[in-house]
């Protein structure tokens, strides 16, 4: 049978049930990777990190549903959380499209927001779309760590990255399907770590304003040579 045409007798929604139940039960063996993943993406916020998120298409849908659930809030209200969707900045897309062609769209933002030990993600159904493969090895050289959703593996996007969720399906349907699961699961995990991950934090130093203000009694010298008072 071919992905997303129905079987004999089927409907098109059985069938689609059916390609998304057959890949639902592969991706509970992500629930692990997924929770540390959590964790250390609470902890690199909470240190004032950032996530830098990219796809092309639909995945670029997911990826922007992402970074609004970190930057708002998944369940609970807490503190917002530095997530950038690189596709979403429309001008800053085409600018470098148009000057430096359509596969440096992604790691040139890269380069100029990533910071050693933030993390991006990718998002693909294929995993061999160039503009992110050229992120990936944009973030390498940046030392950003890097992450990727795809499609079934192997594929080049993620041999390329740290580590990758990979959806066993032949379905690009299903794959942004279940992509939108594991990123909710993510972000969950994101805030269940985040209160153990601010509390770690170094506690902030007094705040020095421009001009400081000391009492006490004056200093006699502070005047020298300046001509005593007017």
């Amino acid at each position: 049978m071919t992905a997303g045409t129905p079987a004999a007798g089927a409907t098109v929604l059985e069938d689609h049930l059916s390609l998304l139940a057959a890949a639902l039960l592969p991706l509970r063996e992500a629930e692990q990777m997924l929770a540390r993943w959590g964790e250390e993406l609470a902890q690199r916020l909470a240190a004032g990190g950032r996530l830098l998120v990219a796809g092309n298409g639909g995945s670029a849908a997911e990826a922007q549903h992402l970074t609004a659930e970190l930057v708002g809030k998944l369940r609970h209200d807490r503190q917002p959380l530095s997530a950038i969707a690189l596709h979403a900045e429309t001008s800053a897309v085409t600018a470098i499209a148009n000057d430096y062609g359509y596969d440096e769209t992604f790691a040139r933002q890269v380069r100029a927001h990533g910071r050693p030990h933030d993390h991006l993600l990718l998002m693909t159904t294929s995993g061999a779309s160039t503009n992110l493969l050229t992120a990936a090895h944009a973030a390498h050289q940046a030392g950003l760590r890097c992450w990727a959703f795809t499609g079934p593996a192997p594929n080049p996007l993620a041999d390329l990255c740290h580590e990758h969720l990979a959806i066993d399906s032949p379905d690009g349907q299903v794959v942004q399907e279940l992509h939108l699961v594991a990123s909710h699961v993510l972000c969950e995990y994101v805030e269940l770590a985040l209160p153990a991950a601010l509390a770690a934090q170094p506690a902030a130093g007094p705040v020095r304003a421009g001009v400081e203000v000391v009492v006490g009694e004056p200093d006699p010298t502070a005047t020298a040579g300046r001509g005593g008072p007017a």
